[in-house]
């Protein structure tokens, strides 16, 4: 029986080519600066360690059973605290329901909004998981452009002038992927406004929020607009992302379809992991463990902001992060990231290249480099390579 037959469409559609090869990582040998993936040496092992044992000895009936869909209560409430105190605004209890992970939460959302055919806004670009999820049910996905200070606010206004009605605008504030990029206070308040007039959604992703290199943090969409907003959030880039840990903070009768969808998909969130983030944090070990992570990821950036210095021929640029794990990298016009993948392998350097990130045509002299995962010197010995590479190809062009 040949079962590829049965397929739905969505199933013959199959996953983007793009994120299998992030997912699957790079070669053996190849210096990869594609997965967005945290530094291993940022998990908390030994502390996790003693209160996994703890917990799974005292409490098996709490940490290894299920849980209500919306989440364990008392995590529930520790994450009310904490979202109280980052953001100087406390959701209420029917406001905040837990997820695994923070896809999840953006496919709870798609599953209970969007019907086929129904507009969604991006930024451009965007997070090739976000495009995936909203093509899969879909979707009709429109770009809006990005500048060095984030989404472009007045775009956006006009495209909604002209009489564009997304139902919702899907963006990632701070330290975009995979630009790498923040939007300004000022703009934030302008797209609250903006999208408070217009009845459009906002569907804020937090994941790299707490990664600014400084420690500060500006306010959230959400806090500044939780009538229009719902926050997807994520244990994954300051925990660990074993742990499929993620939560959704938005208007009550939203966060109640999403539990109610959550019920019919994998019912509820691992109550282990729960548990281990909720020890983990009342005992205060993520402001302890937080500041490790943050100056670890700056110093790769440093060391890899300077190679780029060093190494990049003339008419390259970068944008200029200030947390995250991300730069995205502009080659001069002519040249093809995509192209140049071979020869990359073959210098033994590998990079995620731009175009999949746009939901429109666009990218295709960018590409995304990750800087959390390889050490200082190799990532200055990655942008050394990958130099050579482009200028190679320029070189080659001008012929």
């Amino acid at each position: 029986m040949d079962v590829s037959q049965l397929f739905s469409a969505r199933g013959r559609a199959g996953a983007d080519p793009e994120l299998a090869i992030i997912l699957a990582g790079p070669p053996p040998g190849t210096l990869g600066m594609t997965g967005g993936f945290p530094n291993a040496s940022t998990f908390p092992s030994d502390e996790l360690a003693e209160i996994a044992t703890r917990l799974v000895r005292d409490e098996p009936g709490l940490a290894l059973q299920y849980t209500p869909s919306a989440g364990i209560p008392s995590f529930r409430e520790y994450l009310r605290e904490r979202t109280a105190k980052m953001q100087e605004r406390e959701p209420a209890a029917d406001e905040l329901m837990v997820t695994s992970g923070g896809m999840e939460c953006i496919d709870l959302l798609c599953r209970s909004l969007l019907d086929p055919g129904d507009d969604v806004a991006v930024e451009a670009p965007t997070y090739l998981g976000a495009i995936m999820a909203f093509k899969d049910y879909g979707a009709v996905q429109t770009g809006v452009p990005m500048d060095e200070h984030g989404l472009d606010v007045a775009a956006f206004e006009a495209l909604l002038d002209d009489g564009y009605r997304p139902k919702l605008l899907y963006t990632i504030p701070e330290f975009q992927n995979p630009s790498g990029r923040t939007m300004t206070v000022e703009r934030r308040r302008a797209l609250v406004d903006l999208c408070r007039e217009f009845n459009v959604l906002i569907v804020e992703d937090v994941a790299y929020k707490e990664l600014s290199f400084d420690g500060t943090q500006l306010p959230s969409l959400w806090s500044l607009g939780p009538d229009v907003t719902v926050q997807v959030g994520t244990f994954s880039k300051i925990f660990c992302p074993g742990t499929r840990l993620g939560w959704a903070v938005g208007p009550a009768p939203l966060i109640a379809q999403l539990t109610t969808a959550k019920g019919g998909i994998d019912q509820c969130a691992g109550a282990l992991s729960q548990r281990l983030v909720e020890e983990y944090g009342r005992a205060g070990l993520f402001g302890q463990r937080l500041p490790h992570t943050r100056a670890l990821y700056e110093s790769h950036w440093v060391a890899l902001s300077a190679a780029l210095e060093r190494h990049m021929p003339e008419g390259v640029s970068w944008s200029e992060p200030t947390g995250g794990m991300f730069t995205w990298l502009r080659m001069p016009e002519g040249l093809d990231a995509r192209e140049l993948r071979p020869a990359a392998t073959e210098a033994g350097v590998a990079y995620v290249p731009g175009a999949p990130f746009y939901v429109e045509a666009g990218g295709a002299d960018e590409m995304r480099l990750s800087y959390s995962s390889l050490g200082e010197a190799q990532l200055g010995e990655a942008a050394e390579r990958l130099a050579r590479v482009i200028e190679a190809a320029l070189v080659t062009a001008a012929r």
